[in-house]
């Protein structure tokens, strides 16, 4: 029999399940990896109980956009994001990015990683297009190895870039691999992570980067590997490379995507600030989804997306941090307080913004609904055990507590949380990872990124 485990007399218990239920002085029966009972007074003596008296409960948070390897390409002022337009700062962000490898691929992973969990993400997918040709073909293999050690909830994006710079990508000819290259690692990672049961801990998208920098037959391929194999696709599209996908192919780049198939309820794209209404539509008819990324869209002084017309039109739409280059750090908290106040920003002359809650169901049931991961993304019975926890009784919470469901992004709750579980394990409790040594692997985090990232590098000058 799977281990019982209770959190006892919890204030409020935010599901966000269908009904927006909230429980208030209730428990939480968990059985293995799920979620048995939801109630009050629950009585298993046999169960570890954990007292969660005077606590808020939340569906642990999705993260459905990242670049783990940035992590050690942040705080960084010689390549200054803001004054550049996207393909610019590509073309200048990568001479960095070439000098990754798996030593630093597998530290900036636990270090991104790390920072989700205590900021109470249990599932984050990450998009691994960096594959230098040093760095060999194991990177996504030492995500599967960070994430293990951690116990966070894996989606990995096999990425890459095919199209040389002398055909008009921005991507370096050390960075480039071929379309077969690229889709023999893809299988050979599906065969070896992929998995579909319910509760799964790891799974395999095939993302390749973006159709800017990449050879068309790089996304057709694509598709017919991930719909033969029954895995998620994703890519970046509508972050600044319209102008030059018109110029090269005459048209859009979701008309571009929708042309050869690259649409439909397995898809989803990041960023989508160049969406226009009418793609909207589109991308409401595919069932394709979007992962919004409100800090590099506040970085680059960029379009903040209009969430209630894209919900409005039925589009799927979930939360990511991005990449630690465009954000700088990996915190989902503060990622969904920015969301909720940019959409404050835009969206109260045109009609009325998302709720603070609201913006919670996009960064939870969103984002499983993204990742089609049904058995995640709010508290119920027979689902993920895969939540966190925040003690109210704090100085600084004192007269916000009366609504838990609009409390974290309406009050600016973006520190720590006090207790994350995934799957139902405790991975994070009270400033602490259970087996991880964080000041050790931090002295060893900081080793690997002085010998790659900022040796003889003019940057971190």
């Amino acid at each position: 029999m799977p281990k019982k485990k209770i959190l006892k007399n919890a204030a409020a218990i935010v599901t966000c399940d269908m009904n927006d239920t909230i429980h208030k002085e209730c428990d939480i029966l968990i059985e293995g990896p799920k979620i048995s009972r939801i109630g009050k007074d629950l009585r298993f003596p046999e169960a570890e109980t954990i007292d969660a008296t005077g606590c808020f409960i939340y569906p642990g948070l999705i993260n459905t956009h990242h670049h783990f390897f940035q992590t050690f390409v942040r705080n960084l002022q010689t390549v200054d994001y803001p004054n550049m337009n996207v393909l610019d700062w590509i073309r200048e962000i990568y001479q960095i990015f070439k000098r990754i490898d798996a030593d630093s691929i597998y530290y900036s992973s636990l270090t991104a990683m790390a920072d989700l969990l205590k900021h109470g993400c249990t599932t984050a997918f990450d998009h691994q297009y960096c594959f230098p040709r040093h760095a060999g073909k194991k990177l996504v293999d030492r995500q599967f190895e960070a994430a293990a050690q951690l116990g966070i909830r894996y989606h990995a994006g096999r990425g890459s870039n095919t199209l040389p710079m002398r055909e008009g990508s921005s991507i370096p000819d050390e960075m480039l691999e071929t379309t077969d290259e690229f889709l023999s690692d893809c299988d050979r990672l599906i065969g070896k992570f992929h998995d579909t049961d319910p509760f799964s801990m790891g799974q395999i998208v095939v993302s390749p980067c973006q159709p800017i920098n990449c050879l068309k037959e790089t996304f057709m391929e694509s598709l017919s590997l991930a719909r033969d194999k029954g895995v998620r696709l994703h890519t970046h599209l509508g972050e600044g490379e319209n102008a030059g996908m018109v110029e090269r192919w005459g048209m859009r780049t979701l008309d571009w995507c929708r042309e050869i198939g690259f649409v439909g309820p397995d898809v989803w794209f990041a960023h989508g600030w160049e969406l226009t209404p009418d793609e909207y539509e589109v991308m409401a008819e595919t069932g394709t989804g979007l992962s919004h990324c409100p800090a590099p869209a506040v970085l680059g002084g960029f379009n903040i997306i209009d969430i209630p017309a894209m919900l409005k039109n039925g589009m799927k739409l979930s939360l990511g941090v991005d990449g630690s280059a465009t954000n700088d750090s990996s915190n989902l908290l503060d990622t969904l307080r920015m969301a909720f106040l940019m959409q404050s920003f835009h969206s109260k002359s045109r009609g009325g913004a998302p709720t603070p809650y609201e913006m919670l169901k996009i960064a939870t049931r969103g984002g499983a609904d993204v990742l089609g991961r049904p058995d995640l993304g709010s508290l119920e019975e027979n689902k993920g055990a895969d939540l966190f926890l925040i003690k109210t009784n704090k100085l600084e919470y004192a007269g916000a507590v009366h609504d838990p469901a609009n409390f974290l992004a309406r009050t600016g709750v973006t520190g720590p949380v006090d207790l994350t579980m995934v799957n139902g394990q405790v991975v994070y409790q009270d400033g602490e990872f259970f087996n991880v040594d964080q000041e050790g692997l931090f002295a060893k985090a900081e080793q690997v990124f002085d010998r790659v990232i900022c040796q003889d590098n003019p940057a971190y000058r």
